[in-house]
């Protein structure tokens, strides 16, 4: 009998990635959440995230700096298209990373976009770091807790 070692391959790792799934308990699934707080700010005002350590690595949280460059003669902010966050209403946020570990949704309002650069209207304070990398990730906690 041959041996065909490329499913035997696919066997073996379909099998380790069932059983390494299985190794978590409840209890570690409930401490990972708890690696980021969510406080309301005031007013209408979104939320504020405050990541551990721990959960900025697991995220891969990554920013990047406003900057300013002429938009037809006008100087305007610009920042990464990552950085851009679409809400279910069609509205355009970013989170600015305004202390250490700590990051606040601030909406923005998109003047032009060329190519992976975005042009905004808004009063950004140019060198401010704005996440690139995990906003998604941030935005989907935000709203978890918000929902409890």
């Amino acid at each position: 009998m041959k041996l065909n070692y490329r499913r035997l391959a696919v066997a073996l790792i379909g099998a380790a990635l069932t059983l390494g799934a299985c190794g978590q308990s409840p209890e570690a699934a409930t401490e990972e959440n708890h690696n980021i707080t969510i406080e309301q700010l005031e007013g209408n005002d979104p939320s504020r995230a405050i990541l551990s350590e721990q959960a900025a690595r697991r995220l891969d949280i990554q920013t990047s700096q406003v900057r300013e460059a002429p938009l037809n003669g006008v100087a305007r902010k610009v920042i990464p298209y990552s950085s851009i966050i679409y809400d279910t209403d069609g509205a355009t946020w970013v989170y600015i990373n305004s202390e250490p570990l700590t990051f606040v949704r601030h909406a923005v309002t998109v003047d032009d976009i060329q190519g992976d650069q975005v042009f905004v209207t808004d009063d950004l304070p140019a060198g401010s770091a704005i996440v690139t990398t995990g906003a998604t990730e941030l935005y989907g906690a935000e709203f978890e807790f918000e929902e409890e």
